[in-house]
């Protein structure tokens, strides 16, 4: 997997601003491919989609929503394309995945998302003076 760009694909420009994130963290931004669905139909994001797959070859697309024109796009392409949707990203799933390149993309895939679930959590303060 090593070589390999994934792709990342999510409304206005939370997909660019998540594979910023990575750049500065770790360095590795550019494992990424950030795109937007901003101002296509779900036709048109489809056939984006399908395009940067085949030019890149990438193997691994993350959505931002389970459900959604990002997320339906790229389960479209899992009728021909020998790719892995990866639905629901957020930071700590991409830096769990692009820190393990020695994995295969669903090895890879498979443990950012067992890493990066369990991020997601409430914190109740109390407040002061009560």
């Amino acid at each position: 997997m090593s070589d390999s760009v994934s792709i990342v694909l999510a409304h206005g420009q939370l997909a660019a601003g998540l594979v910023s994130a990575v750049e500065q963290i770790t360095g590795m931004g550019s494992r990424f491919l950030a795109m937007s669905n901003t101002g296509m139909s779900g036709a048109e994001l489809e056939q984006q989609l399908r395009a940067l797959v085949e030019k890149t070859g990438a193997k691994v697309v993350f959505t931002d929503l389970p459900a959604g024109s990002c997320n339906i796009a790229a389960f479209r392409l899992l009728r021909d394309k020998d790719v892995i949707v990866v639905s629901g990203v957020n930071l700590p799933t991409l830096l769990h995945f692009v820190t393990h390149p020695q994995l295969t993309p669903e090895e890879a895939a498979t443990e950012a998302v067992e890493r990066g679930a369990p991020t997601l959590r409430v914190t109740l303060g109390t407040p002061r003076g009560n």
